[in-house]
């Protein structure tokens, strides 16, 4: 008897084992229109189960375990909801999920390499959707940063250009190739190593994760200062089409086209396409021109191949180009200096008999006589592979990619031939690879492991040049000497450069998650880094009066000089970090981390500053930069319409690389230097608030200190050129580009209605974007200072889950004149000029799309 009741017992539970085994849950995913939702993630909360809806917003859950459990449901432009499935249930789980149309806060995120929502990941991120960026007409980072108010980008061209996340990331002001930058840009998994890429248009995104914060334990190439990770829409084995068309003043047209579909069982294909062309918001009173115009355009390729349902293989490609009359900036004023009263602004212009067409930069007139063009090419391919091991997946991303830079530049910023031409034309090409294994090792222990390399090659195409024109002599006048004015003596005198950089990086990286109970987890991660460059740099003068006076000699070499130097360098680091995170109950997430950092060691690529007629040698190659950062955050969800983050932080930074301007012209770009330490900490603040379903807010608030706490042997600022010392003592000066205060502030109205047929929503929505002011030059000066301002930004019209939209919008809506940068002039004879902000900006939009809900 003991016997058949012990088989029964062993029986029943192995009946009860297969029938859990076989435990299946099905439903539905739709919108509030009733509507279905395609792609949706639908995850079983404390384990890796998960699904994909379909076409027909229908998904299917084999689960091993009986209920209750609760399902998180999401999807990028809608609120995720989280689901209870009580024991016994059997009918299927029918959900709705409503717009959620601002910054995110609730999405399926991979910051950390797999998929989870964003207010249990312990790091300081914001994830704005794809939809949020094309409604607010935001496409590209530059105007993103409207909506991540923690993020600065800077830029006088797109090789000129300073993405920085808390202040911090790249050098400010004009780009050296030479440096690594500190703000990682990402696109599906695959680094973009030129700060270039950061102006063109954005193709397709599906959302941006804003990375705050050092990254090296998870990302391929170590990042001081943070990442940004852009997600682009994937091939779909079911048809969709999108188009959108927007129209406004200054001749503004956007076009954007998406397509994907099946081109087999196992192949499905994407291409995107984006076209922005605008008018010039300058007017050039010299060649009767409107200059600073948009010409933008770019195309992504992509193939997917599904093997099996455990293999997801990706070929993308992409190519951009800009081919804009412009990136001119305007004259915006005049700083006395300490030189001799010849040698100040005023009186060297008043002496060549020239006068400038406004002195009011927001008149936008400039009377340039040298073209100002930008050709900017990048592109690539990548190959991704996914391949699900066990309780994770194993990654391979493998990518080539190319920039090639063609501009021209007038850099004395006046109608006088000082100098004829200023051209950095350059070829890039990288390579990397990166394979990485995330997944759950036990209950209690998940994390990523990686290893990670870079290849770059940059060089002159085939020498950037500098020349001089006509009235550079009376510029560069250092002496009353009428030698100075010798017929032709500076007239084509110019120097050009010829430069191979080459470098590789290595690592190893990896972090782990600890679960030591259900609420308190530690995460501790580390990076072992290689990095190795070389460069070949040889610059040579040529042009001029041709002569053998040395006294006319030695004012030539006042103005260029031969330099050639060759460096050839590595470095090795281990750097990491560690977070406990606490989960005080499942509306309240607080974490704290500590984490070291480092940049590799820069390389100046621009000319070296000269003492006694020599090139300073030791100037070619500066320190390493050395990270410490602490952070403590806390997210919370004080309601199921509603969540609220706040996070404070340190960073402390020996050796800070830091672009550095100089008096002497033939220091392209100024030159790269290090100050001894810089601290910067600060407070941020973020929230969402889902009134019902009809209003919807946002808002978040940085506050940003930075200042350098040692840098005693500096350049002087502009005003204080021609003072005894060319260096001075900074310590406790602001960093540039940061503004004490910034922050964002959002809604929208949503009624729900139909137009005609079309089931939808009509809106009225309105952004608005501050920051205080800002310090414009490297060593803080009382001239270069940006002046702080608000922008308000709006939109109006109807928008339908599926079929036409259509909208009215304007930026800049208060036609507010600012300041997005100031620049001394070459040679700091004084006057500076700016880069302004776009004037008050309206047009129409119109968007069709099929398949797919578009929001």
């Amino acid at each position: 008897m003991f016997q058949k009741k012990l088989l029964f017992i062993f029986l029943s539970a192995f009946i009860s084992q297969l029938v859990f085994a076989q435990q299946t849950i099905t439903g539905t995913v739709k919108d509030g229109n009733d509507v279905a939702i395609l792609g949706a993630t639908i995850v079983v909360k404390g384990t890796t189960i998960k699904a994909v809806s379909d076409v027909d917003g229908a998904f299917t859950l084999q689960i091993q375990n009986p209920p209750p459990y609760t399902l998180s449901v999401s999807s990028v432009g809608y609120r995720t909801r989280e689901v209870q499935v009580p024991s016994g249930r059997t009918s299927p789980v029918d959900v709705v999920l409503f717009t959620d149309d601002f910054q995110l806060s609730e999405v399926a995120v991979t910051a950390r390499r797999r998929t989870e929502r964003v207010q249990n990941v312990p790091i300081s991120i914001s994830v704005v959707g794809g939809a949020r960026v094309e409604n607010a007409g935001a496409f590209n980072v530059n105007r993103l940063k409207e909506l991540v108010p923690s993020v600065q980008l800077y830029s006088s061209n797109p090789r000129n250009t300073t993405l920085n996340i808390r202040g911090l990331g790249s050098t400010f002001g004009l780009t050296n190739d030479g440096i690594d930058p500190g703000v990682g840009f990402y696109v599906d998994g695959v680094y973009f190593a030129r700060p270039a890429a950061t102006t063109l248009d954005f193709i397709d995104v599906e959302r941006i994760e804003v990375l705050r914060g050092p990254q090296g334990t998870l990302f391929g190439k170590n990042t001081t200062a943070g990442a940004f990770n852009i997600t682009t829409r994937k091939p779909s084995f079911t048809p969709e089409v999108n188009f959108e068309a927007s129209y406004g003043n200054y001749g503004y047209i956007q076009a954007k086209s998406s397509i994907t579909g099946p081109l087999g069982k196992k192949l499905a294909a994407r291409v995107s396409f984006s076209g922005t062309q605008r008018d010039g918001l300058l007017y050039n009173v010299a060649t009767e021109k409107h200059v600073n115009d948009l010409n933008n355009l770019g195309v992504r390729g992509q193939l997917l191949y599904v093997p099996s349902d455990n293999v997801s293989i990706i070929l993308a490609g992409d190519a951009s180009r800009q081919r804009p009359d412009g990136y001119a900036q305007v004259f915006a004023g005049v700083a006395p200096t300490q030189r001799a009263a010849y040698r100040q602004f005023e009186q060297i212009i008043a002496d060549l008999g020239y006068d400038l067409p406004s002195r009011n930069p927001f008149d936008r007139k400039i009377d340039h006589d040298t073209p100002w063009k930008s050709g900017n090419d990048l592109g690539g391919v990548s190959l991704n592979a996914d391949v699900k091991l066990g309780s994770g997946t194993l990654t391979s991303t493998t990518a080539w990619r190319y920039w090639n830079w063609d501009p021209s530049n007038d850099r004395d910023f006046t109608g006088l031939p000082v100098l004829s031409l200023s051209q950095a034309t350059s070829k890039h090409q990288q390579w990397s690879q990166e394979v990485r294994y995330a997944g759950d090792f036990s209950s209690r222990l998940s994390g990523v492991f990686g290893i990670y390399a870079i290849g770059q090659r940059l060089k002159t195409d085939p020498y950037h040049v500098e020349e001089s024109g006509a009235a550079q002599w009376r510029f560069s006048q250092n002496s009353t000497s009428p030698l100075w004015s010798t017929p032709g003596l500076l007239e084509g005198y110019g120097i050009r450069t010829y430069s191979k950089l080459t470098s590789f990086s290595g690592a190893v990286f990896g972090q782990l998650d600890w679960s030591i109970t259900d609420r308190l987890h530690v995460l501790p991660g580390l990076r072992f880094n290689y990095d190795d460059k070389k460069v070949d740099f040889n610059r040579q003068t040529y042009g001029g009066l041709q002569t053998e006076d040395p006294d006319l000699l030695a004012i030539k070499r006042a103005v260029y000089t031969d330099q050639a130097f060759n460096v050839n360098t590595d470095n090795t680091n281990l750097s990491g970090q560690i977070t406990v995170a606490y989960k005080a109950s499942e509306r309240v997430n607080a974490y704290g981390t500590f984490s070291t950092n480092y940049k590799p060691i820069g390389l100046n690529l621009g000319g070296l500053p000269t003492s006694n007629g020599e090139p300073m040698l030791d100037l070619a190659e500066i320190k390493p930069e050395y990270v410490k950062h602490y952070e403590i955050g806390i997210k919370t969800t004080p309601s199921e319409n509603s969540t609220l983050n706040f996070a404070v932080y340190n960073t402390d930074i020996k050796d800070f690389q830091t672009q550095v301007q100089t008096a002497e012209v033939g220091v392209n770009r100024g030159y790269l230097a290090n100050a001894e330490k810089v601290r910067v900490r600060g407070a941020e603040l973020d929230g969402n608030l889902f009134l019902g379903h009809i209003l919807s807010l946002y808002g978040a608030l940085s506050y940003t200190d930075g200042k350098y706490i040692s840098f005693k042997n500096a350049p002087v600022p502009l005003e204080e050129t021609g003072a005894e010392s060319a260096f001075k003592d900074i310590s406790g000066g602001k960093l540039p580009g940061i503004s004490k205060w910034a922050g964002s502030l959002g809604g929208q109205i949503d009624l729900p209605s139909k137009f005609l047929t079309l089931g939808g929503n009509y809106f009225l929505a309105l952004d608005s974007y501050f920051r205080s002011s800002f310090s414009s030059s490297p060593s803080p000066s009382q001239y270069l200072n940006v002046d702080g301002y608000v922008l308000l930004n709006a939109r109006l019209g109807f928008q339908a889950s599926q079929g036409v939209s259509f909208f009215v919008w304007s930026r800049n809506l208060l036609d507010k004149d600012y300041f997005e940068q100031l620049l001394p002039a070459a040679g700091n004879a004084g006057h500076y000029a700016a880069v302004i902000g776009d004037p008050r900006t309206f047009g129409a939009t119109i968007r069709y799309s099929f398949g797919r809900s578009y929001r």
